[in-house]
């Protein structure tokens, strides 16, 4: 059960709060992206605590005419996981699940920001996630996910966003658990096997209602763990039977068109289509990043600057976490409903259904 201790970043298990434990690989972070109704601004940030490497960092990212611009945090936690600061970036929780302040002011990097996220609904538990290597458990975490809108200002250089509820919405997560960070485990588990991971993650928000689905897939297609839900006004529901088709670019493993569908509890069906707009790298965010991955170790109170242009489409390990800007059409009962949210996509390995059969073939 959620409770309002889980939007602190204090867990020792990957359950609620209720529940204490320690891990080496222990994780507790807090995810943001944030759009304009067109998806032509995009911003991403995160922070994250590790206990037991007592490590904390930061990242914020900010799209602005092609080039995504990559701001990074680092320093010691001093086992203070209820400070949730970094160098220069810090986050406030105005409210447990209700409300959240982001600020950012680096004057040498001519970043600032001071935003806030309200949910527009309640946050959703999504289902307790358990991956393993042979017989090591590599991944355990809950996640819980909320769709919301952004208020505030972003300056970057000459640049001046102001953010507005009418005009900007986006979507938060909270995670905690198990998962590789830090260094890489020195002593893998016999014998080698191809790594795979098949991982689609669609948040999107509609003028008066929102849906949220993913899969994690095995090599031979079977959605190991999946998940779907839409939220209006004073009511969550979770869908079943949620299946999908994909289509990719050719030559690549990027989505270029997708289609989900699920039922609800009376019956009916509701498709989902997604177009993708353009993409952004989860690396800019520490995600896969070589240097400045989850949980490295930077020193004391270190940042980095550096972007990306996000013309050029490299396939290299760190690139290929993405999230891709997505225009989102829903249909229910004949009802068409226009939407924009995100896509996030991790193909890594064999994939049956998707013709994929190697580490990184297309």
């Amino acid at each position: 059960m959620i409770s309002k201790g889980d939007d602190f970043p204090i867990h020792q298990l990957p359950t609620p709060v209720a529940e204490v434990g320690t891990e080496r690989n222990f994780y507790d972070r807090y995810f943001f992206n944030g759009y304009n109704q067109d998806g032509s601004i995009f911003f991403g940030a995160a922070f994250c605590v590790y206990p037991n490497l007592n490590i904390k960092d930061a990242s914020f990212i900010l799209i602005l005419d092609g080039i995504q611009h990559n701001f990074r945090y680092s320093d010691f936690l001093d086992h203070e996981r209820m400070k949730t600061e970094v160098g220069s970036f810090k986050i406030d929780i105005i409210k447990p699940l209700k409300e959240i302040r982001i600020l950012l002011g680096d004057k040498e990097k001519e970043i600032f920001a001071d935003v806030t996220f309200k949910g527009r609904f309640e946050p959703m538990e999504e289902p307790r996630m358990t991956l393993k290597n042979g017989s090591r458990i590599y991944m355990d975490s809950t996640r819980m996910t909320q769709h919301g809108y952004w208020t505030g200002e972003i300056k970057f250089k000459n640049t001046v966003l102001n953010l507005s509820q009418e005009s900007y919405q986006g979507t938060r997560d909270r995670s905690w658990g198990i998962r590789p960070v830090g260094a890489p485990d020195s002593q893998i588990v016999p014998p080698l096997k191809l790594p795979q991971f098949y991982w689609l993650w669609a948040p999107a928000n509609f003028a008066k209602q929102s849906s949220h689905f993913y899969f994690v897939d095995d090599e031979v297609g079977r959605a190991t763990n999946s998940h779907c839900v839409q939220q209006k006004e004073s009511l969550s529901e979770k869908l079943y039977h949620l299946k999908k088709e994909i289509s990719y670019k050719e030559g690549t493993r990027r989505i270029s068109k997708a289609e989900f569908s699920a039922f609800k509890g009376d019956g009916t069906e509701v498709v989902w289509t997604l177009n993708p707009k353009y993409h952004i790298y989860m690396c800019g965010l520490g995600y896969m990043h070589p240097e400045w991955g989850h949980g490295q170790f930077q020193g004391q109170n270190q940042s980095r600057y550096d972007f990306y242009d996000l013309s050029e489409d490299p396939h290299d390990p760190p690139f290929l976490h993405i999230q891709a800007i997505c225009d989102f059409e829903m249909k229910e009962n004949e009802v068409v409903m226009k939407g924009i949210g995100a896509l996030e996509q991790l193909l890594i390995g064999p994939h049956s259904p998707s013709g994929f059969k190697d580490l990184l073939d297309c």
